[in-house]
């Protein structure tokens, strides 16, 4: 097994969405904000290349929408997913399967591209990996998220007959299992994945940042904010007692950490990149 990272470029999101009740000067020492309030994150994505099986997880924004939404995110940067699987010798036509954490716009927009007048699966070799608790959820949003639930992003992966469902319990392969966490939305799922004899975990929306390691930084998005905050009691001792290696999806900066307890509760260990694993 080999694992790389997949870097898409930066965008914007407005600091106190991003930290919920968390007071601006607290969380702007790990994430400054511009003069409109927005901080910069990233769409970090995870390539996962075992065997004949070539797993993307997570897909981004893409580029379908129109100038109007992209105008509120303030896409920038160099990088792009095209760019980044070249870099390391693929192309999108060589996933074989794209697992989707969950179906928020920046998550999962990358999955279905524009050709004319129709809307299409952006890898047309891939298998797409959902679960039904969170399909139903998305295709059937509540009021609080139905801007991050996109139906263009979504339908069409369905009507393209690629869409599968892996159930509770199941693992997604001999080496991979899958965490739930239902805080931020329900039924996302966390790739756990055995590599080198060390337990990584693409944290997703569970925990966006480093800037987000202490228990009561929750983002404003997520729909059951005890929960999360539940969530990552569980998680954090778990992560520092079995010494797993985080992998985040949305940090600017930092692409990998471990955690340690200190006399302020549980916060970072040691950062690295993914290539250093």
């Amino acid at each position: 097994m080999k694992l790389y990272t997949i870097d898409t470029g930066y965008f914007k999101l407005d600091g106190g969405a991003m930290f919920g009740v968390v007071p601006k000067s607290l969380w702007q020492r790990t994430n400054p904000a511009d003069a409109n309030n927005l901080c910069t994150w990233t769409n970090r994505l995870l390539l996962i290349e075992d065997g004949k099986r070539l797993t993307l997880v997570d897909t981004a924004i893409g580029d379908k929408q129109d100038d109007k939404f992209f105008s509120h995110y303030y896409l920038h940067g160099d990088d792009t997913l095209d760019k980044s699987l070249a870099k390391h010798g693929f192309h999108r036509d060589d996933i074989t399967d794209v697992f989707l954490t969950h179906l928020h716009f920046d998550h999962c927009g990358g999955a279905i591209k524009r050709e004319g007048e129709k809307l299409v699966p952006a890898f047309k070799n891939a298998r797409f990996w959902s679960n039904e608790k969170h399909w139903n959820w998305a295709t059937n949003p509540n009021p609080r998220e139905k801007a991050s639930f996109l139906r263009e992003n979504i339908l069409p992966i369905q009507e393209s007959g690629q869409l599968n469902f892996l159930e509770e319990g199941q693992n997604y392969a001999d080496n991979i299992a899958i965490r739930y966490a239902y805080g931020h939305t329900e039924a996302m799922m966390l790739p756990q994945i055995q590599y080198k004899d060390k337990t990584i975990l693409y944290m997703a929306d569970l925990l966006p940042s480093v800037g987000h390691i202490p228990i009561p930084y929750v983002m404003g998005y997520d729909v059951r904010p005890l929960v999360t905050m539940d969530e990552r009691q569980s998680y954090w001792e778990e992560i520092v007692d079995k010494e797993y290696i985080l992998m985040f999806e949305h940090d600017p900066v930092n692409e990998c950490c471990t955690l340690q307890r200190t006399e302020k509760g549980i916060r970072v260990k040691d950062i690295f990149k993914l290539s250093e694993v």
